[in-house]
């Protein structure tokens, strides 16, 4: 820390918990956010700065040293004809960023912010509300995405949580702004013990219908925000042993739950989009939605192939035994590719650990398809990802989201530049070059029947097979990170 400013340093930088020999110049803070401070208004909310020792992050370029600054993703640089923000559409998961402790399956919580009181009252959620949004102003990020239940306490009956969920929204509503978007809103349908069997699988009918409703209030606020998007989260949704399940009902019980959305959501004019987002191993080892193929023929069979597309995450691709490349590349053939859950997993751990995507070489495949889709919008990245259990200073939170968007960014360039040098893509022509003849495109419009292709291996005899050139596309691709 250098020695200026110590004096009106020091206490704000104890205040946030922040330990870091890193340098922050910045004007002295206007009030600190820790739950000691007397900042209240007259109505009683607390006012004034949640992160003061936080500057608006600004690209400074790759020679930079200060890890408070963006060194590749620069907002309005054009890449292939458009702005960085708007090939990225970056969004911030309010319960991860907010909500989230530092807990894990096999340690308690390690972190409590500043702000923080210890409750779930409406009192708090309001605060949280506030640092999410000065936190997005910083950060230079437009957009958000929540669960209902992380932005407003449940109540004691359904109508007080709904309720509760109204009064934070009106808030929300206030300080999105016309600057701020909200990407997409769920409801959270897995973590409150009604939800034990599922909730659109549930064996219950009283769940079912209260599984209902809680969608139903969370698309109506989603709808009064200016939602981009609503997300259908699996969660319980699938089961361990077919002994005591009736698989075929449940999914006929899922497909009419998603019926009735997207009846609701015509009725109550929602334009955005409805998307489905693939959840293997949360928490069982059978889940409805296990990955994009999965999902996309789940949508095929009941018909609601038109009404959605897929919400991707990277770390549930692991999961699934797949890249986050394939399933992104399965979501757009099919075209379903919808929003990004921008995140990763160790393959070696069976759990999701929702690390931020640090990977340059993953992340240029990422981009790689992005593009192929021309973009996601109306969805985008969201940073469905939270900060390692040990990394417990307000700070890091920036600092992650900084590394996040940096290495989204370079996989950005990276595939503008692969795009741009055509080594690759040509390399992947000239192996199926055979198919650039009269018989090949008779095959690819499905005019050549077994009889036609019969004659001609008749005629050709043994084919002559050549090199795929797997370590030349391995050495162009490494060539451009």
């Amino acid at each position: 820390m250098r020695e200026r400013n110590v004096g009106k340093c020091l206490l704000f930088l104890l205040c946030l918990n922040v330990v870091s020999s890193v340098v922050i110049a910045a004007a002295p803070p206007t009030c600190p956010a820790d739950t000691g401070s007397d900042c209240g208004s007259d109505s009683g909310e607390w006012e004034g700065e949640f992160f003061p020792g936080i500057p608006k992050i600004e690209y400074e370029g790759p020679s930079s040293k200060n890890p408070l600054s963006f060194k590749w993703y620069n907002a309005e640089e054009e890449i292939l004809g458009e702005k960085m923000k708007d090939w990225m559409r970056f969004s911030v998961a309010f319960w991860h960023t907010f909500r989230g402790t530092g807990a894990d399956p096999f340690g308690a919580p390690t972190k409590t912010w500043p702000w923080e009181d210890g409750t779930n009252s409406l009192a708090m959620a309001k605060r949280r509300l506030r640092a999410n949004f000065e936190f997005l102003e910083k950060l230079g990020v437009e957009r958000w995405c929540f669960h209902d239940r992380d932005i407003a306490p449940e109540g004691k009956t359904l109508e007080e949580t709904n309720a509760n969920l109204d009064e934070v929204v009106a808030l929300a509503k206030e300080l999105q702004g016309d600057k701020i978007h909200l990407l997409w809103g769920t409801a959270q349908l897995f973590l409150q013990p009604r939800y034990m069997h599922g909730a659109a699988t549930s064996s219950e009918l009283g769940v079912y219908a209260y599984a209902a409703a809680q969608v139903k209030k969370a698309m109506e606020v989603t709808h009064y925000l200016g939602g981009e998007n609503y997300v259908f989260w699996g969660g319980r949704e699938g089961y361990q042993s077919l002994l005591n399940t009736d698989m075929e009902r449940e999914l006929n019980h899922m497909a009419r739950f998603m019926e009735a959305a997207v009846a609701y959501k015509k009725k109550i004019g929602f334009n955005g989009t409805l998307l489905i987002e693939p959840k293997p191993q949360e928490p069982t080892k059978h889940q409805y939605d296990w990955d994009a193929a999965t999902s996309a023929n789940f949508l095929r069979k009941y018909g609601l192939i038109g009404e959605f597309k897929l919400n991707i995450e990277c770390n549930h691709a692991t999961l699934a035994g797949h890249s986050c490349h394939h399933e992104l590349e399965t979501a757009r053939i099919n075209g379903l590719l919808g929003n990004i859950d921008a995140n990763s997993g160790d393959p070696q751990i069976g759990w999701d650990t929702d690390q931020f995507l640090m990977d340059v070489a993953e992340a240029t495949l990422v981009m790689q398809t992005v593009i192929k889709n021309g973009g996601l919008a109306p969805g985008g990245f969201n940073f469905d990802a939270k900060l390692r259990r040990e990394s417990t200073d307000v700070e890091d939170l920036f600092i992650a989201h900084i590394a996040g968007m940096d290495t989204l960014a370079r996989g950005l360039r990276n595939a503008a530049k692969l795009i741009e040098d055509g080594s690759l893509s040509d390399l992947v022509r000239k192996r199926y070059q055979s198919f650039d003849s009269e018989l090949g495109a008779a095959i690819e419009s499905g005019k050549a029947d077994f009889e036609l292709l019969e004659k001609k291996a008749l005629e050709w005899g043994e084919p002559k097979v050549p090199s795929g050139k797997q370590e030349l596309a391995e050495m162009i691709f490494q060539s451009a990170l």
